[in-house]
């Protein structure tokens, strides 16, 4: 179908790698050595172009990857493909172009392209068996030239289960990776030649450096979050271990997932097609649970499809859709009135004058910070609700952004208008959730003003939690007169009922609560960190208290470190502060499992739920 005036174009997915099949019909043609390629970015197009001028003339292929990267360069693109002329340009010239879906991509191209598509296979075994008909491992003599040919086959088995493993957690969401990396076939094959050339070394083999090659170097090095590296390494050591190479080594707790005896390339081949094509969450280190929590994500993903494709409606016989904005938009109104009677939010002047900055009590800082905080996203709430209601009644001009903010109300969500710029805090709630949760968050703070500092600080209710958490921090080395630096903190999980509202303040640190554990539950009696019960996906953590010590002085005791976060979300960017927008710390949870058995399980704290 393809001609020297119809580019080929691949349209990427996460995890798929087009070049080799491309290599490999290049070579069935026999154009080899014919063929150029070069990944856009910045200062690329004009190299690309003069790429595609000689082999207009010489008769040879262009491959153009990752189009997506150099936008502004698509109009110039373009407007080459439109001028080549199929008269005069070498019958045998052929362009091909490789792109994640992107806005700015030509219409033309596309319409006069090939376009193609390939995705990672689907499900453990499906990619197992892929990885098997990869080079080099479909290669005849692959395993023949290793000197060590029977710890190959175990350990090559093991990297492409590893392989199919750490692929398929990215259908759980943020519980198996925060970040969805696109591992793909590349990734396996360096790894894979890299495990051939030590093996063919003399002496044992060097697990160590074997680690560090495939965890921090060749999947490792795609990973930016310091979470998932940490989970990568952990199953990572799974496959890399001298214990792969015993016979009644398991790959799970449960299940066919061994590795098989001794074969050819054709023997584990038919050993993986009689694998199960469903497969229990446990194999990628999950709890049970975890198959809930996928098949929301899914769920979620298909009403989000759906919604985009529906238009705005109303039946005859109720209310129009200007009608139901409007009465949204005065409820709304009424609820932030009834906390926050003033249109100015809290009285920050009073607030100074009750809570004075004072070099021994920082966390009056914080109250004044955080009023300032929310006073600017109630009064943007507000506003903008306000002029809403006047564009439906027409005493104002419609603007796009308020049209938006329309839009998103009548889908339930939070607008646009309120969280850009940082505006707000970070919620995934849908819109009266998010209401209700602020409105709980102001009278937090109403309390804390009318009544002082609370003995149980509810950090979910804090808009910038390091502010809180520094403090703390803060107030003990001033007391001690210790250099903050040398600062950090202890956990202590407190018994049920063991402090409540009127119980004393701590001497040292603060109680918090309002955190929730997921992928894992917390064991009151034993108090440690337990199993969650079957279909229960969240908990509430106990009261925990914040203890600030000196770094040398940290109780040491078997524990997880236990990351919490903002969101369920997970993912976040590093803000302006040096800090993530949603990672706040680790706490240091008690357990008497092994630390890796909870990174697998992907267990975290979060601060709010997403309903």
């Amino acid at each position: 179908e393809s001609s020297p005036a119809s580019p080929l174009i691949f349209i990427l997915s996460m995890g798929s790698d087009p070049w080799l099949s491309i290599a490999k019909y290049a070579a069935d043609a026999g154009m080899s050595d014919k063929i150029e390629s070069i990944s856009l970015g910045q200062g690329q197009g004009p190299r690309a172009q003069a790429m595609i001028e000689k082999a207009i003339k010489n008769g040879t292929w262009v491959i153009l990857q990752n189009c997506h990267l150099l936008e502004k360069w698509m109009p110039t693109l373009e407007l080459i493909c439109e001028n080549i002329n199929t008269d005069t340009a070498h019958p045998n010239f052929r362009l091909w172009l490789t792109s994640y879906p992107s806005p700015k991509f030509p219409i033309t191209i596309l319409q006069n392209g090939v376009k193609m598509t390939t995705e990672p296979p689907k499900g453990l075994k499906n990619n197992l068996a892929n990885s098997y008909n990869l080079d080099p491992i479909s290669t005849p003599d692959f395993f023949s030239t290793c000197s060590k040919s029977k710890e190959l086959k175990r350990m090559t088995y093991g990297l492409c289960f590893f392989h199919a493993l750490i692929q398929e957690r990215r259908s759980f969401g943020p519980v198996g990776w925060n970040i969805a990396y696109g591992f793909n076939d590349s990734d396996l094959r360096i790894s894979i030649q890299q495990l051939h050339m030590f093996l063919n070394y003399e002496g044992e083999i060097p697990y160590k450096a074997l680690r560090y090659l495939v965890g921090q170097c060749n999947y490792g090095g795609r990973v930016t979050d310091d979470r998932d590296r940490r989970c990568l390494l952990s199953i990572l050591d799974t496959f890399l271990t001298p214990d792969i190479l015993e016979i009644d080594y398991t790959l799970s707790p449960s299940g066919p997932f061994i590795i098989p005896s001794e074969t050819d390339n054709k023997g584990y081949v038919e050993f993986i097609q009689n694998l199960p094509v469903n497969v229990h969450p446990e194999v990628f280190g999950f709890h049970e649970n975890a198959d809930i929590t996928k098949d929301q994500q899914e769920t979620n993903l298909l009403f989000d499809s759906i919604l985009l494709t529906l238009g705005t409606s109303s039946s005859s016989g109720g209310k129009s859709q200007d009608e139901i904005l409007e009465d949204l938009a005065n409820d709304i109104l009424s609820k932030l009135e009834a906390v926050l009677p003033s249109m100015k939010g809290f009285d920050i002047e009073l607030v100074s004058e009750k809570y004075p900055v004072l070099y021994e009590e920082s966390m009056n800082t914080v109250l004044q910070q955080e009023c300032l905080r929310y006073n600017k996203l109630t009064i943007q709430i507000r506003t903008s609700l306000q002029n809403l209601k006047k564009a439906l009644k027409g005493q104002i001009v419609m603007s796009s952004a308020l049209e938006e903010m329309a839009n998103a109300m009548s889908l339930g969500r939070v607008p646009n208008l309120w969280t850009a710029n940082n505006i707000s805090y970070p919620s995934l709630k849908p819109l009266m959730g998010y209401i209700l949760d602020l409105v709980e968050r102001l009278h937090f703070f109403n309390d804390w003003i009318e009544n002082g500092i609370p003995t149980i600080m509810w950090i979910s209710g804090i808009f910038f939690t390091q502010a809180l958490l520094t403090s703390t921090r803060q107030n003990f080395a001033r007391k001690y007169t210790k250099p903050i630096d040398e600062v950090c903190f202890d956990f202590e999980f407190m018994k049920k009922g063991s402090v409540e509202k009127k119980s004393p303040k701590p001497s040292d640190g603060i109680y918090i609560n309002g955190l929730f554990l997921e992928a894992a539950q917390w064991n009151d009696t034993k108090m440690e960190l337990a199993e969650s019960s079957p279909k229960v996906l969240f908990y509430d953590t106990p009261v925990i208290w914040l203890k600030p010590c000196l770094q040398k002085n940290v109780t040491k005791y078997p524990h997880y470190e236990c990351p919490v976060y903002r969101t369920s979300e997970r993912h976040g960017t590093l803000s302006t502060t040096g800090h993530s927008t949603n990672f706040v710390m680790f706490f240091k949870v008690p357990t008497s499992l092994d630390s890796n058995h909870w990174v697998k399980r992907g267990v975290a704290m979060i601060t709010q739920l997403d309903d």
